[in-house]
């Protein structure tokens, strides 16, 4: 009887802070979980945002003559016109071929520009 009166007046207050701790420790772990949900909403939230307002600057956008894949296409343009007109044609100059990073640059242009209806069309098949 005394064993037991002494293991339940020892082990009685040290039961209960321990269950205390391990309720609070819960109560923490379920507030960081909560946390951790809210921010990753909010994140999700943020990035449907950074999405729509991407979309409403590339609409923003559409149909100017400034967009920057026509800029380059116009200088392309400027580049072969002028290699055709004045000195195939006319026979009024010598033009530089293009070599390195720019003959790069600018068959990527026009492979862009010839292409790129074709791939469009084919993501419209595929699509549906």
């Amino acid at each position: 009887m005394f064993w037991s009166w002494l293991g339940n007046f020892l082990a009685g207050p040290l039961l209960g802070k321990a269950l205390d701790a391990y309720k609070a420790k819960l109560a923490a772990g379920s507030t960081d979980a909560g946390i951790a949900a809210d921010l990753a909403a909010k994140e999700i939230l943020l990035q449907q945002r950074e999405a729509e307002l991407q979309t409403q600057y590339r609409v923003a956008e559409i149909g100017h003559w400034y967009e920057p894949d026509k800029i380059m296409g116009y200088a392309v343009a400027i580049y072969f016109a002028k290699l055709l007109i004045v000195d195939k044609v006319m026979g009024w100059g010598v033009t530089d071929p293009l070599t390195g990073f720019a003959e790069t640059t600018a068959n990527l242009i026009v492979a862009f520009y010839f292409a790129k209806r074709g791939f469009e069309n084919i993501a419209r098949i595929i699509k549906r």
